[in-house]
């Protein structure tokens, strides 16, 4: 074996080391190993040449009579050359054995057959023991439902009641507003920006909204339909007339062949109240009907919602026609400029016409007779005392807070989670409990004014019973019985429809021919109105 062995400066060398010299015959001759070929790139040099006797140097440019320098001197001077050379051959050495020699997979002892028995049947018991288990456990999903609704609408005790009924699965979810108006906004405001927020009453699962304003959140598609209502249970209890009303096609009319877009939960009328110590000072005879209001001595004392539907309906009922008139011309007597004149006397006799604080007005006793609607009335009324509440004997409208689902699916976004893929799957549980016979007893016992809707059509309670729940209670000066007016009354009663395209000119061409003033805060809220609602809306 053989070491390639450059050559030595004469600098490099220690000073006190001489140059060694071998006489020729102390070199003896013996086989030889060069590795001359293996270096043939690198420049011509000292080739140390071992052989198995005596090593000695070689210069391929020199002759033999040159004496080789001992094996020791060598090893001395080119210490850290082998060194370096030792180690990368032990390393490749160790790679070369390393890489041919088989790997060998370290096992576990094979178990005998016997074992092997044991083994797996405990394996088979305990896996079986597992299942068992785990079929014996039972897994309750969890199941959002997010509800916006109108404060003060819903029954404290319908909550605690459904979250009973649920069980733990039920993730309930109530958020109220203060009015029916900042629900109805949320969901224009996200239709119209074609986004909605998490918080925002489009993201709810349902949401309460007026009946008035159906029409129109199906014509501009805020809502979508409830599938598969006439399914349900809660929609087959419902009256021939509630289905009728609920059923529209896509515009928002009336229409037998078109879907169910609601379900109420709770309905009312249109009353009238007045103070009873006022009308006794001034020797004046009490409201009884629409024409009441027409009395000059009332002149100044009167205070009404601002809805142009109910200002103008009063007028219609006091000529003797329907609210839902749709051709004043042909079906009211003396036409519309009989009605204009009506309505211009009216606006004398109504000091307010506000849908906040008409009722405030009645209260501070600003105005002795007030025009609402009955949830807003018969609270306040209940409040205060010697004040009486009718309504009127002709009819008057009914208002509905009803049930709708927004339209979230056609937004594409994941703010909202599973929202975006439908409601939640157990909206036809809460529609029919909300409308179950036992849902009707805070409205009978006046804990939230109204009625259910179950009983727009049939009697509630025999009057026995009403009398005794009554007992040792303030009594309310009302025609109203439960919560609802009389029978031959509600006949002549009616829900408020969607207005024809005739009927719309008729209701510009009156609030574009009236005073302005009273009326003037009247006019702007009717135009509003018409500008969102068009053709299809109820006002």
């Amino acid at each position: 074996m053989g070491f390639l062995q450059p050559p030595l400066s004469h600098h490099l060398r220690h000073p006190l080391l001489p140059s060694p010299s071998y006489p020729k015959s102390s070199i003896p001759s013996s086989p030889t190993i060069s590795l001359k070929p293996f270096f043939s790139s690198f420049p011509q040099g000292h080739l140390l040449v071992f052989s198995h006797t005596t090593p000695r140097a070689v210069n391929p440019r020199s002759d033999d009579s040159t004496p080789s320098p001992p094996i020791y001197d060598l090893i001395k001077r080119h210490s850290l050359f082998l060194l370096h050379f030792v180690t990368y051959a032990c390393f490749l050495a160790a790679s070369r054995a390393y890489a041919c020699a088989p790997h060998r997979i370290p096992t576990a002892p094979l178990p005998s057959i016997s074992e092997s028995v044991v083994t797996e049947g405990f394996e088979d018991g305990e896996l079986n023991a597992a299942f068992e288990n785990w079929k014996s456990t039972s897994y309750s999903l969890t199941v959002p439902l997010t509800i916006v609704a109108l404060q003060g609408s819903i029954p404290p005790a319908w909550m605690k009641d459904f979250i009973q009924v649920q069980g733990k699965r039920l993730k309930l979810n109530i958020q109220y507003r203060a009015n029916l108006d900042s629900i109805f906004s949320e969901l224009t405001l996200a239709s119209d920006k074609g986004r909605v927020r998490p918080k925002s009453a489009m993201s709810a699962d349902i949401v309460s909204i007026g009946d008035s304003w159906l029409s129109y959140a199906i014509s501009k598609g805020l809502i979508e339909p409830i599938k598969n209502a006439q399914e349900q249970d809660w929609f087959r209890n419902l009256s021939q007339r509630w289905k009728v009303y609920l059923c529209r096609n896509c515009k928002g009319e009336l229409d037998p062949n078109g879907e169910i877009w609601a379900a109420p939960y709770r309905w009312g009328t249109m009353v009238i109240a007045y103070k009873k110590s006022k009308f006794k000072k001034h020797n004046l005879k009490p409201i009884e009907d629409w024409d009441d209001l027409w009395r000059p001595e009332l002149g100044g004392k009167i205070a009404m919602v601002d809805s142009p539907r109910e200002v103008i309906g009063a007028t219609l009922k006091y000529l003797g026609a329907s609210y839902n008139t749709t051709d004043m011309e042909s079906q009211v007597a003396g036409g519309r400029e009989a009605v204009l004149k009506c309505l211009t006397v009216f606006q004398r006799q109504v000091r307010l016409f506000d849908g906040v604080h008409y009722i405030k007005s009645f209260a501070t006793g600003d105005v002795w007779v007030v025009v609402g609607w009955s949830g807003d009335v018969i609270p306040a009324a209940k409040r205060m005392s010697d004040v009486a509440v009718i309504v009127p004997q002709s009819g008057t409208s009914l208002w509905a807070d009803i049930w709708a689902i927004p339209n979230a699916t056609k937004f594409k976004t994941h703010q909202i989670g599973g929202r975006v893929r439908g409601p939640s799957p157990i909206i036809h549980q809460w529609m029919d409990f909300c409308l179950q016979t036992a849902r009707d007893l805070p409205f009978r016992e006046v804990v939230v004014p109204g009625s259910s809707p179950l009983y727009l059509e049939q009697s509630v309670l025999p009057e026995a019973k009403h009398k005794e729940k009554d007992r040792g209670k303030p009594k309310l000066d009302t025609n109203l019985k439960e919560g609802m007016p009389p029978r031959d009354i509600l006949e002549r009663c009616e829900f408020l429809e969607p207005l024809s395209d005739k009927a719309i000119e008729d209701y510009r061409w009156l609030l574009s021919n009236m005073q302005k003033p009273h009326f003037g805060s009247l006019r702007t809220t009717f135009h509003y109105f018409l500008n969102k609602l068009k053709a299809n809306a109820s006002l």
